[in-house]
């Protein structure tokens, strides 16, 4: 594996767990595609620090349990900002 992608993994990594971030949230500060966080975070960080794989894990099932929900804030927001209008 090229030291920039392993570089890369960890640094997604440890950005998750620092801040609780989504894979998009993660996407979009690192300029790379939700896949690629999501390859780096799950596959690749297997094999360089399982530890930190795990702690990323804990936090991705915490986004997927709650994800429901922000989708359902985000439409209630969406539909406020229309009546508004």
């Amino acid at each position: 594996m090229k030291d920039y992608i392993r570089e890369r993994a960890v640094g997604l990594a440890q950005y998750i767990i620092e801040k609780r971030a989504t894979v998009r949230d993660a996407a979009k500060v690192f300029d790379v595609s939700k896949s690629t966080v999501h390859k780096d975070v799950t596959q690749r960080l297997k094999s360089i620090d399982p530890a930190l794989c795990d702690s990323v894990g804990d936090v991705l099932q915490v986004n997927l349990s709650e994800r429901h929900l922000r989708g359902g804030m985000a439409t209630k927001e969406k539909y406020l900002k229309q009546k508004e209008k």
